[in-house]
């Protein structure tokens, strides 16, 4: 596969449940709020996620996910959610103090951000809703979630269940240039509705790699395990930042268009304390420490596809009512019962010399007499792909075996 690659879908199961629910909705309009608001919250939610993840992650494990994507996806979800089920869907994103009129615009204008820096490089993120065959959602979810978040709803007959899965799965490979391929394993005949959302994205570097260059090197997942990668190598002026109180070094990897990919490469055996720190206030640190300087940069080529089922940790962040029989979302249906029954995530990352064609035009650097900084990626290392103009992290996750798929 060639390029740089990254994807995410988030499917999210709601089931029919019986119960009486009332809700009171207050309609609240304060000024215009637009996307880069949302990136603050949405990169806590998604730090206090990869925790959790991690806590449950085995040794060796790469983690990748789109805190970007969830985000969209929960925020969809509370749309339709009323009471406690959208109180907590609210406080665990951050958005609470916020209306879900404000928090629409937002994803609204982000939707648009992001449409406009499509020249050089790929990313679509969407939303589709799969309901149940006789089962009308209300037309105010309907439209919210096509006007805000991309959103697209069709029928499906829960009760075929092979059916309903392939038709799923179908729809969701369309729509992620068929790289996520069986999102959805399995559906239960007593689902009323399925969301699902995908986040595609594939980028060329700005400043290829030579692949004369690429070698076989090891890489050390742990003290006692090494795997053989194919190391890439480029000299070159990067944005670099040598974190000595933090026990890090950062650089910078821009693509083409808006978006670039953060590599931040904790000392050797710190990695377990960097974790425990990070937050958007370092990254924010070291974006802002960062400086041009010659970097001699070896980086592994590799291909990663990470699952994750989200239920218990979305549980743990505090959203529970939602996938309880007190759930509320009869924004979504008066008349028909649902609760959240599942919610999983899988996310691709692909990374080789190129990105996703070679460059026509190699532009030169001027290189100073000073003797470069060396950066080798040979250990665990963790990733974020930023996109600048929405300030948002598409992607972020550990590397710690190249090798695994």
């Amino acid at each position: 596969m060639r390029g740089t690659l990254a994807i995410c879908a988030l499917a999210a199961l709601l089931l029919t449940v019986s119960g009486e629910h009332h809700y009171h909705h207050s309609n609240g309009h304060e000024g215009e709020l637009n996307c880069h608001k949302l990136s603050p919250p949405n990169a806590d939610f998604g730090f206090a996620l990869y925790k959790n993840l991690n806590a449950k992650a085995a040794d060796g494990k790469n983690i990748f996910y789109s805190p970007l994507g969830i985000a969209t996806a929960l925020s969809m979800l509370s749309t339709g959610a009323r009471g406690e089920t959208h109180s907590q869907l609210f406080a665990t994103l951050g958005y609470t103090g916020h209306t879900q009129e404000k928090i629409n615009e937002a994803y609204r204008h982000l939707f648009m951000m992001l449409g406009n820096s499509q020249e050089e490089q790929q990313l679509d993120v969407g939303n589709v809703v799969a309901v149940r065959s006789g089962f009308s959602p209300a037309e105010q979810f309907v439209t919210d979630i096509r006007h805000y978040y991309a959103g697209e709803t069709f029928n499906v007959d829960f009760s075929k269940t092979e059916e309903a899965v392939a038709e799923i799965n179908r729809l969701i490979a369309s729509k992620t240039q068929e790289k996520i391929k069986d999102m959805v394993k399995d559906l239960n005949p007593d689902m009323a509705m399925v969301l699902i959302n995908y986040v595609y994205f594939r980028g060329q570097w700005e400043k290829p790699f030579d692949s004369n260059l690429t070698q076989k090197a090891d890489f050390h997942v742990d003290e006692t395990t090494k795997v053989q990668v194919d190391m890439m190598r480029r000299m070159g002026r990067y944005e670099f930042y040598q974190d000595i109180d933090n026990h890090t070094t950062v650089v910078m990897l821009p693509y083409k268009g808006n978006t670039s990919m953060m590599i931040v490469l904790p000392d050797e055996g710190k990695m377990a304390e960097v974790e425990g720190y990070i937050s958007k206030d370092y990254i924010r640190h070291w974006h802002d420490n960062l400086f041009r300087n010659s970097v001699d940069l070896f980086l592994p080529k590799f291909s990663i596809t990470a699952d994750a089922s989200l239920d218990n940790s979305l549980k743990e962040l505090g959203i529970t009512t939602a996938f309880s029989d007190h759930a509320d979302f009869s924004g979504m249906s008066a008349g028909v019962k649902l609760k959240l029954s599942k919610a999983s995530h899988q996310a691709v990352l692909s990374v080789d010399e190129t990105g996703t064609e070679a460059a026509a035009g190699t532009t030169l650097e001027i290189m100073p007499m000073s003797m470069p900084e060396t950066m080798t990626l040979n250990r665990p290392f963790l990733v974020f792909i930023v996109e600048h103009s929405t300030r948002n992290i598409l992607f972020m996750g550990k590397i710690s075996n190249p090798t695994a798929m």
